[in-house]
């Protein structure tokens, strides 16, 4: 069992985002520990890039911050490995293709698994490209996790087949951000997706209030949040520490 199927074996999961190096490293650490504090069950780390396709502006907005303010790949690893010292908790990246392809796979996932790092996402690479990225992270204990989106319908039972660690249930099309409601038929996808695999299965993009939260935990093994924990960052700098304590406190009440 991957170090991240972990996060799933106590109930539901619950997946915080924060953009790596907004609005510095050490604030990051700190932000990242005070979700694992308030219950969070893994930790994504976005890899800031100039060209987050995926991304809505309040995450955009949050890439740009930290590059200005010098986050790089190398730091990135460097404040895994500083997390790892201190949690066991799941850790995990999501990140675009160039930033991976640009640092070489073998030597990426090498870097990774001497950090601690447990999983990657990579949103933009698709899945029929992804078996030469699967080797190589699987060389090294890394989970390449698959995204599933509501036009993937046709394909569940192939990505499913290929996941590892959890897989990333896309409850929306567009990009990332908060929704003041989810209309997809997020329920037929996930039942489909745990007809043709006992890999865990978390729903992401547009989830910000305890009720969405909930309605989704209904109908997966666990909820990924984002641009909301990165909107509280953007509001409150490096005062933002307690304010995302609570929010990921009572997120994580929710579905429990």
């Amino acid at each position: 069992m991957s170090n991240i199927k972990n996060a799933f074996v106590n109930g539901k999961a619950f997946i915080g985002f924060i953009t790596g190096g907004d609005p510095c490293m050490e604030k990051t650490r700190e932000f990242a520990m005070e979700m694992i504090r308030a219950g969070a069950d893994l930790i994504e780390i976005g890899i800031p890039f100039s060209d987050p396709i995926a991304e809505g502006p309040v995450i955009q907005e949050a890439n740009i911050r930290a590059l200005r303010g010098g986050a790089t790949v190398e730091k990135l690893f460097t404040l895994v490995e500083d997390l790892r010292k201190e949690t066991k908790i799941p850790l995990v990246f999501l990140t675009y293709f160039n930033p991976v392809f640009h640092y070489g796979l073998e030597a990426f996932f090498k870097r990774a698994a001497k950090s601690g790092l447990d999983g990657i996402i990579i949103p933009d690479l698709p899945f029929e490209e992804q078996p030469p990225v699967r080797e190589a992270a699987g060389r090294y204990g890394i989970d390449l996790i698959s995204l599933i989106a509501p036009t993937s319908e046709a394909r569940i039972k192939e990505i499913a087949a290929a996941a590892s660690g959890f897989i990333y249930i896309v409850s929306s099309m567009g990009v990332t951000g908060v929704r003041s409601s989810i209309s997809t038929d997020i329920a037929s996808i996930a039942k489909a997706v745990k007809q043709v695999t006992k890999t865990p299965a978390a729903i992401g993009f547009g989830i910000h209030t305890p009720e969405q939260a909930a309605q989704m935990a209904q109908i997966a093994d666990g909820v990924i949040v984002g641009s909301a924990i990165v909107k509280i960052v953007a509001e409150r700098g490096e005062a933002a520490a307690p304010y995302i304590y609570d929010y990921v406190k009572k997120m994580k009440e929710a579905i429990v």
